[in-house]
């Protein structure tokens, strides 16, 4: 008994504990006890996975409240999520600059340098969110048949749109601010603005789509009314995180606004090729709804369905990616990549255990989860077929999700653009296309070529870490 108690014992300490991951470089300084190293993991994840968690919940249950005026309804809003999101695309790439520029001035002891780049991306979000919002709204109709909107929503999708595209700005500048954030090590700053605006979300959606008590019965308009709201709410709140001297990133002391090389520089060398990873993430992934749009009303909105569930997953690996992302950039900024590839491992070890528990959750509660967001037997039944395929996406997808958050923090983004633009933008459309209809898979040939996305981009992001040429960029 206790051979088998010391063999366990040994296994546990080379998986999770911390000796074995500086084989190749060595330590170049005091270690943490491997307690002490998922402990900071730990700490810095779980305010950005809770944050992240709870925006994907407000979107379930957007869909949620929406789905009880039917599929047509669910499809209305659903089919605007790729574009919204390909509007934003300028903003993400913008915030993973600030992510690891703050990250590394944090690590060398920069206060000025951590605020100066704070303000200059405050002032590069707003122009550009005025006027990505300006031309959505302008183009929402053609947009929208263009994403393959069917004409029996097109109306409420326009109209939802249009909402959306109004609170855009609102949407940014909190995203930045908490971007910047995030660098210093901030992540419950995030986590707080994002609670109270999700709590405005949900009681506006309440009051709005159905009209209750003295409040407009709006539908789908009062939907998109309650996340502008819950928006603006985020906004006001994350500047208000700004007006304290005593915070390490501050708008109440002096500093600079100027958008001087010394910033943008740094910043656009990783913005740069996060770019063009959105932009090719954003073509791969709205040629794939577009093709499973094509597959008619009802696989569509089981699509959804499963979408939403499976962003509710990927918030445990956002979560950890952020912490590996800001954890990466303060220790190289601190000359210790040691402890970058240290936090690194500990972040993938820790993604392990959440995808197995959510590969059981998902085969076990297929049929449950998606009986919240449908009552039609057809769509349970298709649903839980689409469940068990997911299930098997979970550890490829928690785990890219931390290892090319740890590349970013390094400001290795532009091998994380080539990954994804071979395998969002090419591999993940063209393998869907070929499954669902020439093959004759449906729906199911869409998510499988999903699986396959997720894995090569896995296996690219784990060689390239374990390279360790990402320890060697400078910012």
């Amino acid at each position: 008994m206790s051979s088998i108690s010391a063999s366990t014992k040994s296994v546990f300490s080379r998986f999770f504990g911390i000796e074995p991951m500086l084989k190749k470089s060595g330590p170049l300084g005091t270690l943490p006890s491997t307690k002490q190293a998922y402990r900071s993991f730990i700490k810095m994840a779980w305010p950005s996975a809770l944050e992240s968690l709870l925006v994907g919940l407000v979107g379930s249950i957007d869909t949620m409240m929406v789905g009880t005026m039917g599929e047509n309804a669910i499809n209305a809003v659903g089919i605007t999520n790729q574009p919204k999101f390909i509007l934003l695309a300028v903003i993400f790439s913008l915030n993973v600059g600030v992510v690891a520029v703050v990250a590394r001035r944090k690590g060398a002891e920069d206060q000025k340098g951590a605020n100066h780049t704070m303000r200059v991306a405050i002032l590069l979000s707003g122009l550009l969110s005025l006027l990505t919002s300006a031309l959505g709204f302008l183009f929402a109709e053609p947009i929208l048949k263009f994403a393959g909107a069917d004409p029996v929503y097109l109306g409420d999708a326009v109209t939802y749109f249009r909402i959306l595209c109004v609170s855009i700005v609102f949407t940014a500048l909190n995203l930045t601010i908490n971007a910047a954030q995030r660098g210093c090590g901030n992540t419950k700053i995030s986590m707080r603005t994002n609670i109270v605006a999700n709590i405005v979300n949900v009681v506006f959606n309440y009051l709005l789509i159905n009209g209750i008590w003295i409040f407009p019965k709006w539908g789908v308009a009062g939907a998109a009314v309650a996340t502008a709201l819950g928006a603006f709410s985020a906004c006001a709140i994350s500047f208000a995180t700004l007006l304290s001297r005593n915070g390490y990133l501050s708008l109440m002391r002096r500093g600079c606004w100027n958008i001087s090389s010394s910033v943008l520089t740094p910043v656009l060398k990783v913005s740069s090729s996060a770019f063009v990873e959105q932009v090719f993430m954003r073509i791969g992934f709205f040629a794939y709804a577009k093709i499973v749009a094509g597959l008619g009303p009802t696989p569509y909105a089981v699509h959804l369905i499963c979408m939403n569930i499976l962003n509710l997953s990927f918030c445990f690996g956002d979560g950890l990616g952020i912490a590996a992302s800001a954890l990466v950039g303060q220790n190289l900024g601190s000359h210790r990549p040691d402890l970058s590839i240290v936090y690194g491992k500990v972040g993938q070890r820790i993604a392990f255990l959440c995808s197995t528990f959510l590969f059981l959750l998902f085969v076990g509660g297929r049929h449950g989860l998606v009986w919240l967001f449908s009552k039609e037997a057809e769509s349970i039944a298709l649903g839980g077929t689409i469940m068990v395929i997911m299930a098997f996406s979970t550890h490829f997808q928690t785990s890219q999700v931390v290892l090319n958050g740890c590349l970013r923090g390094a400001g290795d983004s532009a091998f994380v653009a080539a990954t994804s633009m071979v395998s969002i933008a090419l591999i993940r459309p063209v393998l869907t296309y070929v499954l669902c209809y020439p093959l004759g898979l449906g729906l199911s040939g869409a998510w499988i070529s999903l699986i396959v996305d997720q894995a090569f981009r896995f296996v690219a992001g784990f060689y390239r870490f374990s390279g360790g040429k990402w320890t060697r960029i400078r910012l």
